[in-house]
């Protein structure tokens, strides 16, 4: 019964999903994991526009990690939860800080400033089908 409901909803998904600037033939972990922290607590339709402000101004998680603070949560404003900008940048820091990869296990991922466990198993799942 399970597999069937699985079937039936994958293909609900790949007939009627949204088409979102962070989904696409090859996902970029980077935006897998911004478009994660944006989401939380925040609707898809006040997300779109600053998601992609934030992607061109920061386009990975190198230039996050090089800004300042302050810019990172400006380019944030308009979501609210400020805490979540500064947990990302904190994010793009530690990844830097461990030679610009980011782990590709849930596991590795929770280990991280920001992560815990259900972006943990997003960011996995959505990066690299774990």
């Amino acid at each position: 019964m399970a597999a069937v409901m699985c079937r039936i909803l994958v293909e609900w998904f790949r007939t009627r999903a949204r088409t979102l600037p962070w989904r696409g033939p090859v996902r970029v972990p980077y935006c897998v994991v911004v478009s994660e922290f944006m989401l939380q607590q925040t609707q898809v339709d006040r997300v779109v526009p600053r998601f992609e402000s934030f992607v061109r101004r920061f386009p990975d998680f190198k230039a996050l990690a090089a800004a300042a603070e302050d810019e990172v949560v400006q380019e944030w404003s308009g979501l609210g939860y400020y805490r979540r900008a500064r947990m990302l940048h904190k994010l793009a820091r530690a990844v830097r800080d461990r030679g610009g990869e980011l782990p590709r296990t849930s596991a590795e991922l929770r280990a991280l400033p920001g992560i815990g466990p259900y972006t943990a198993a997003a960011v996995a799942s959505l990066a690299w089908g774990e």
